[in-house]
């Protein structure tokens, strides 16, 4: 398990540096919660509160209005969720992506799924392998489909499950997902306002946002979006969301001056690892995980 995953971290990295972005390294400790105050770790630092960082969403961000064309970061990510599920974990790896002067969440989605093609053909060497000691044959060409949230909500209703226009993708939705479409890689577009973060890309005429979830083999991996990024709007939507401006302006001021139309995601590792191997859950597929119940080793 530990082989195939450093070999797909590692085509992933080398598929972001063939497509001009940079690696970065931003910081765990934060003197902010990152994008909300709820399910985070609160850390003594020094004479003041940190927080571990729930995701590098706000640096990236800073990064491209920096002016770098793309970056991306194979980093810890913490997530204080008191959930025992199979596909949760309190700490995992998430490897995050932004892009410069895309326009369309066509142009992220399009971006991940030939960054996943590329890494799952990477892994060819292993197939023998996992098939001996899983059972399961690698998607070394992976089948892929798209569809709006509210064309999966339909395809779900036909089929017995009824979802409100406001509702996510519960987890068994996105498993009937995968059993109905037969398709290994399920991007879902355009969600709600209700459901996204302030600084997603709104379209108020539809209610939505310019964001999606990309599903594999039945479980969300993925969440991206085109990101707001006129000051402005981002600061009104901050403030609609009930967040006030004044504890994120050091976010806020990378908008100010200007900053180019930007969109990306954030993928967890593990998640795609216990998928491809077939494992019952996350824990798998770390080498020591972390969750409500376990601190050590």
């Amino acid at each position: 398990m530990l082989r195939l995953r450093s070999e797909f971290e590692a085509a992933c990295r080398e598929f972001a540096l063939m497509h001009n972005c940079t690696e970065i390294h931003t910081p765990k400790l934060m003197g902010n919660a990152s994008e909300s105050g709820a399910q985070v770790f609160r850390v003594e630092y020094f004479d003041r509160t940190a927080y571990l960082a729930q995701s590098p969403q706000f640096y990236k961000q800073m990064a491209i209005a920096a002016g770098l064309a793309g970056t991306f970061e194979i980093g810890p990510v913490f997530r204080a969720e008191d959930s025992r599920s199979s596909r949760h974990l309190t700490e995992f790896t998430g490897l995050d992506v932004e892009l410069a002067w895309v326009f369309d969440t066509q142009d992220v989605m399009s971006f991940e799924e030939a960054m996943l093609r590329h890494a799952f053909a990477r892994l060819e060497r292993f197939a023998p392998e996992v098939r001996q000691h899983f059972g399961v044959d690698l998607p070394l060409e992976p089948s892929v489909a798209y569809l709006s949230l509210a064309e999966a909500k339909a395809l779900l209703a036909h089929h017995g499950m009824q979802l409100r226009p406001e509702d996510d993708l519960p987890d068994e939705g996105e498993r009937q997902l995968y059993v109905l479409l037969e398709r290994d890689l399920i991007f879902v577009h355009d969600y709600p306002i209700v459901k996204r973060p302030f600084y997603h890309r709104y379209d108020h005429d539809a209610g939505t946002t310019h964001s999606f979830d990309l599903v594999f083999k039945g479980i969300e991996i993925t969440t991206g979006a085109i990101r707001e990024h006129r000051y402005e709007t981002v600061r009104a939507q901050a403030i609609d969301k009930g967040l006030a401006p004044e504890t994120i302006s050091h976010y806020l001021d990378n908008f100010r001056y200007g900053c180019p139309p930007h969109g990306g995601f954030g993928l967890g590792i593990e998640r795609v690892i216990t998928k491809l191997l077939g494992l019952g859950t996350v824990k798998e597929a770390a080498l020591v995980p972390r969750d409500p119940d376990r601190i050590l080793p």
